[in-house]
């Protein structure tokens, strides 16, 4: 029995120390992770001085002290209260005399193509279709081109002129005549007068398609009225095109006119427009001008909804003005627009932008024969003072150079 014992006791221990030492050992290498290692006697040495770190720009905002706060502050402060400095536009009168050269620049058929031809020694049938052509592709329509064709037929053929100075005197009075000087062209900017005494400003509503530039008509217009000392408000109801309300504040501000506008986009136009005349009329302003979203005309929805800003707007005051803001560079194009636009809200007058980039000077003639209205202001250039009042001979003498 003793001898099974010890046989069992030689066999287990070696398997029990093969266990047991390994255990062992990994527990004290535990317990000297976990054990802190001995820290080392300080060594006496020089101190160094905490560097102060700058707060961040708001708590310096906050804690600096008032006189540093305001000194640091006040140059952005300054700058930021800074008004934009108030213009003085150009005097309206005569600008078409001045900007006639652009139109000249224009190349316009209408003035070196027809001297051209109609100075030659013999003028054919070839010749006569040529002017024609010109006359056409000017787009100043079917109509006044017959009507231009004869009468320089007759005194081309009766009279024999063929001399350059009179052929060009001959032209221009034709020219004059297709044009029509006889047609009112003045703005109706007074203050309208009630049966009951009192008034009220005039306002003038513009209109048009998408991209003809109405929103910078409005300032360049807004222009011409400070300059001939009309007092202004703006209305600005387009309320679909983000930037165009700002685009018109900053157009007034340059003049000192006041803009009524939504704090939100997508408002009802017709609300927008009504404000703008409320506000002009207790403000005592001479005239209302409310700028209206682009819209195409064959939109019906649209055009309604310009019909019903006039209504709203005429419950405060009359509508002595609508503008049709067309784009000569369109030519016979922009005449569908007039139409329509005409139907809806009895168009007074046409703005023609762009007059200066295109040679289809014929539009005058053509849009005025459609309507029955006369143009009223033309774009001749980008400048804030290339709006200019419609003059019809500085026109044809633009056009012949």
């Amino acid at each position: 029995m003793t001898e099974t014992v010890a046989l069992w006791l030689a066999i287990a221990l070696p398997s029990i120390a093969v266990v047991a030492i390994p255990v062992l050992l990994a527990g004290r290498r535990r317990r000297a992770r976990q054990e802190p290692a001995p820290t080392p006697s300080p060594v006496p040495q020089a101190v160094p001085q905490a560097v102060p770190q700058p707060p961040t720009t708001e708590r310096a905002t906050r804690e600096s002290a008032p006189g540093e706060t305001a000194g640091a502050q006040a140059p952005a402060e300054e700058e930021a209260a800074t008004p934009i400095p108030t213009e003085t536009p150009e005097p309206a009168a005569g600008r078409l005399v001045r900007l006639r050269t652009r139109l000249a620049r224009s190349g316009s058929p209408l003035g070196s193509r027809l001297l051209a031809v109609l100075t030659r020694d013999q003028l054919t049938e070839d010749d006569w279709d040529e002017l024609e052509e010109t006359l056409l592709l000017a787009d100043i329509g079917p109509g006044p081109a017959a009507e231009l064709m004869d009468a320089l037929r007759t005194q081309v053929r009766v009279l024999g002129v063929r001399e350059p100075g009179a052929v060009r005197e001959l032209l221009r009075e034709q020219l004059l005549v297709l044009v029509d000087p006889s047609m009112d062209r003045e703005l109706a900017t007074a203050r309208v007068v009630r049966a009951d005494g009192t008034s009220t400003p005039a306002v003038v509503l513009v209109v048009g398609v998408n991209g003809t530039g109405k929103t910078t008509t409005v300032g360049k217009l807004a222009r011409v009225l400070v300059a001939d000392g009309r007092s202004v408000v703006l209305g600005a109801a387009d309320t679909f095109r983000a930037a165009a309300a700002d685009q018109l504040a900053t157009w007034g501000s340059r003049v000192g006119v006041p803009t009524v506008r939504s704090d939100r986009d997508g408002a009802d136009p017709a609300s927008v427009a009504f404000d703008a005349v409320r506000s002009g009329r207790e403000s005592g302003v001479d005239v209302v001008i409310v700028d209206t979203a682009g819209r195409l005309q064959n939109k019906a929805a649209l055009m309604d909804e310009l019909g019903k800003i006039k209504r709203v707007i005429e419950r405060e005051a009359t509508v002595t003005e609508v503008l049709l803001v067309l784009d000569a560079t369109t030519g016979q194009n922009g005449l569908s627009q007039a139409r329509v636009f005409a139907d809806v809200v009895d168009v007074t007058g046409i703005v023609l932008t762009k007059l200066d980039g295109t040679a289809k000077g014929g539009i005058v003639v053509a849009v005025q024969r459609q309507l029955g209205v006369p143009v009223k202001l033309v774009g001749l250039g980008e400048g804030p003072d290339d709006l200019a009042p419609f003059d019809p001979a500085a026109f044809v003498e633009g056009l012949l150079g």
